[in-house]
């Protein structure tokens, strides 16, 4: 077999705060205990995303880092085999994803994607 068919696609960045203000203004949005979930119709085939993590969720920036590097592997690993294409997606770390098991976290983005009716359509049942 041939390793590049194996690899899934790594999903863009967005990295700009209009970015983050668009998906924030124009999108739809959920809330679960570790992380709230924006998203909005970008108009291209890309799926993108960004992480963002208030002093709000923790004064400390040593929490609010490890926050975001727990959302940024599961935002990784999950989005591009689970969530619908086309879309840029806004994760908001909260307080509680720093020391919630991962894989609740996962089950919280899984739930978002569905609430927000993103999942990837052979993934619902």
């Amino acid at each position: 077999m041939n390793a590049a068919h194996d690899k899934k696609p790594t999903p863009g960045r967005l990295k700009r705060r209009s970015d983050f203000l668009r998906v924030q203004e124009t999108g739809r949005k959920w809330v679960s205990q570790s992380l709230i979930l924006q998203a909005v119709e970008n108009g291209t085939d890309s799926l993108n995303f960004g992480l963002t993590v208030s002093k709000k969720a923790s004064p400390s920036a040593v929490i609010r880092n490890r926050i975001r590097r727990r959302l940024r592997a599961q935002a990784i690993a999950l989005l591009p085999v689970k969530a619908r294409a086309g879309m840029d997606y806004v994760l908001v770390g909260r307080r509680e994803t720093a020391d919630k098991p991962f894989a609740d976290i996962e089950k919280d983005l899984l739930w978002c994607l569905k609430r927000l009716d993103l999942l990837k359509k052979e993934e619902k049942s």
